[in-house]
């Protein structure tokens, strides 16, 4: 069994997700071979040396479930992109390039954070191509810390408003980048987050059956993403 889980957004603001989350990685996660977590985990970050306490507990609960045999692959989202090799190592997780290709129930699946597919928004993507910018990267982890604690206030503050701004098919992903991505990967399945609109969409690729799953943000309540011999089943939980 694999579980895929995205858009947590942890944050010590948010007891009730973290609780959720916690109880998720003892009782439901253990049973899994492999965990991805594909992006926005947490709200925020500015780099593995501002860990916190609070992002320190989150690691050492990943950790313990990695020394029980569970492997956990992480992957970046808009809000937690500065996430390095510091925090893998404490959580006992592999950082996955966005976009990867890997094999479940014998196919190959197409894992994303899916805000790359957005590109109908060209502002997000002209400051997305800037902050993953190495360049940029290196400024970024390299200014002062509370330089990089008011720049990722910013930041979440304009993204907010300019959500609400912005009309819903702007922020959704683009429908002509599905069949694209998908081909030039060579996959029939392709799974994201970012756009905290869970679904299943069957598709049509080169006269061949085709999916995009979207997996659950964790707000109202939890989402995840199992897949084994039953397939591809995506279900909703209470956080309490």
């Amino acid at each position: 069994m694999i579980l895929l889980i995205s858009d947590l957004h942890l944050e010590e603001e948010r007891p009730d997700i973290t609780r959720a989350f916690l109880h998720f990685l003892q009782s439901r996660a253990p049973q899994a071979e492999a965990l991805y977590i594909l992006g926005d985990f947490f709200e925020a970050w500015i780099g593995d040396d501002a860990m916190t306490p609070f992002q320190h507990s989150i690691a050492q609960a990943l950790r313990k479930l990695a020394d029980s045999g569970t492997r956990i692959f992480l992957m970046h989202g808009n809000r937690d992109f500065m996430l390095g090799k510091a925090f893998c190592r404490e959580a006992g997780c592999t950082l996955l390039a966005d976009p990867s290709l890997v094999r479940m129930n014998g196919e190959p699946v197409l894992l994303m954070h899916g805000d790359s597919l957005c590109t109908q928004d060209e502002a997000y993507m002209r400051l997305r191509r800037w902050l993953r910018n190495p360049l940029s990267l290196f400024i970024l982890r390299n200014l002062p810390l509370a330089t990089r604690h008011k720049l990722a206030r910013k930041l979440r503050k304009e993204s907010r408003m300019q959500t609400r701004e912005k009309a819903a098919e702007i922020t959704d992903v683009t429908p002509d980048e599905i069949p694209r991505i998908l081909r030039n990967y060579g996959a029939r399945t392709l799974i994201h987050g970012h756009t905290h609109r869970p679904a299943s969409h069957e598709l049509e690729l080169d006269g061949q059956p085709a999916r995009r799953i979207v997996l659950g943000d964790w707000d109202r309540q939890g989402w995840a993403l199992q897949v084994d011999d039953q397939g591809f089943v995506q279900t909703p939980f209470s956080l309490s």
